[in-house]
């Protein structure tokens, strides 16, 4: 068994300059946790693998594609392979994002 403490876990530099911690990264996923203090947001991206959002904390705006959703505390949401989407958080409070990538990606994120 391997227990992970996400504040056990740095923060890496990424694009998007917000904290993004890996708590896992196998073969077959990859779960990266991600916390949005307000104003902020993630680039606009293409991730070549289907991706899972699970929201753990707050609400945020996610855009997948053509949609826009305002979303909260315990939503999944699914966002298909190759199609442009970004996060915001544009409320006064901290968002929380659980993010699963499966499979896991051989190829890098690309930035728009």
């Amino acid at each position: 068994m391997k227990i992970v403490q996400v504040k056990d876990v740095s923060s890496k530099p990424n694009p998007h300059g917000v904290d993004a911690r890996s708590i896992s990264d196998t073969e077959s996923a990859q779960v990266v946790h991600i916390t949005l203090q307000p104003g902020e947001s993630l680039k606009k991206h293409i991730t070549p693998v289907d991706v899972i959002f699970y929201v753990l904390e707050g609400v945020g705006v996610v855009e997948i594609g053509d949609e826009k959703a305002e979303v909260g505390r315990d939503t999944l949401i699914e966002s298909p392979a190759k199609i442009p989407h970004r996060w915001m958080n544009e409320s006064d409070s901290v968002t929380r994002i659980l993010v699963v990538k499966t499979p896991r990606p051989c190829e890098a994120t690309k930035l728009l």
